[in-house]
Parts: structure tokens; C-alpha cells; sequence
């Protein structure tokens, strides 16, 4: 089968993938953007998972504050090498999680870190389990996963903390 320039371009534009992971996902899904976009997103998964367990040395504290200037957030953002932290996509996906954090005021990084016998929402009080701001059906974990799969390296989140005036 034979795929376009154009479509490889489209799908390039919409994952954010190379050129030969989107013509090969394109000839998998048999020219179907919206298979090929599933398809990318599988794959992705796959290599954020392979790359879950690397040490995430460097990184970036990013900040955000409110525009009324009542609420803030600051998060501490980890991934593999500087070089990574000075992109664009991992200072985008930083800031984000700051606003994340100073919208939705979750507790706990993970589910992990809520302690035995809590009984809580998970998913209002997990950072990663929250559905995504910016778009919901996603949660902040898919979006931390997608940045990893763009990026190559592990990334994480170590910490966070949210301040609201007068609380």
C-alpha cells in the first residue's frame, strides 16, 4: 500500500511522532489516520512503560501562579538528562502539571503513597490518576506517558505543593 506524503504529514502533526513511526503506523492501520493515531498511542505505551524504571536525575521546579494571585503551585518534575528538561515539550508538560496541582488540589503524587486504611477517592486525591485539565478524557498520567513516548526518557514527578492564600 502506498501512503501519501500528506497523510504522513497530517499524523506527524497530530501525534508529534517521527516520519517513519507515522508512515509505519499508517501502512498498519491501512491509511486510517484514526487507527494510526491508536496505533502510535499503543506503541507509545509500550516504550514509556520499557523506560518507567530508569533514575531521573535532572529535571526543572516549575511554578505557577493564579491570575488572581490566590492560589499557587510549584512541582518538581524529573526526567533522564538535562538536555531533555530544556525542551520545549518537557517544559510545557512542567508547566501544565503546575496548573494541574494549583486547580484540582490533589494530595498525593500516586495511589501508592495514600496510606492503608484511607478511604479516600483515589482519583481526586492522585495527581496522575486526575483526569487531565486541558482535556479530560485523558489523565494526567496518559499525558506524562504521551511526553515520555515524544521524548524518549523517563519522567517523573517527585513533588508538589500548593499554596492558597488565607488556608
Amino acid at each position: 500500500m502506498e501512503i501519501s506524503t500528506k497523510k504522513i504529514k497530517e499524523l506527524r502533526e497530530q501525534s508529534g511522532a517521527g516520519i517513519m513511526d507515522c508512515r509505519s503506523a499508517l501502512l498498519d492501520a491501512e491509511g486510517d489516520i484514526e487507527k494510526a493515531l491508536e496505533v502510535l498511542k499503543e506503541k507509545g505505551l509500550l516504550k514509556a512503560q520499557k523506560k518507567a524504571e530508569r533514575a531521573t536525575g535532572q529535571g526543572l521546579v516549575e511554578a505557577y501562579i493564579h491570575t488572581a494571585g490566590r492560589i499557587g503551585a510549584m512541582i518538581e518534575v524529573n526526567c533522564e538528562t538535562d538536555f531533555v528538561a530544556r525542551t520545549d515539550e518537557f517544559k510545557e508538560v512542567a508547566h501544565c502539571l503546575a496548573m494541574q496541582v494549583a486547580a484540582l488540589s490533589p494530595q498525593f503524587i500516586s495511589e501508592e503513597e495514600i496510606p492503608e486504611g484511607a478511604e479516600v477517592e483515589s482519583q481526586e486525591v492522585c495527581l496522575l490518576l486526575q483526569p487531565y485539565i486541558k482535556d479530560p478524557n485523558k489523565t494526567v498520567r496518559d499525558v506524562i506517558m504521551e511526553t515520555v513516548a515524544k521524548v524518549g526518557e523517563n519522567i517523573r514527578v517527585s513533588r508538589f505543593t500548593r499554596y492558597e492564600l488565607g488556608s
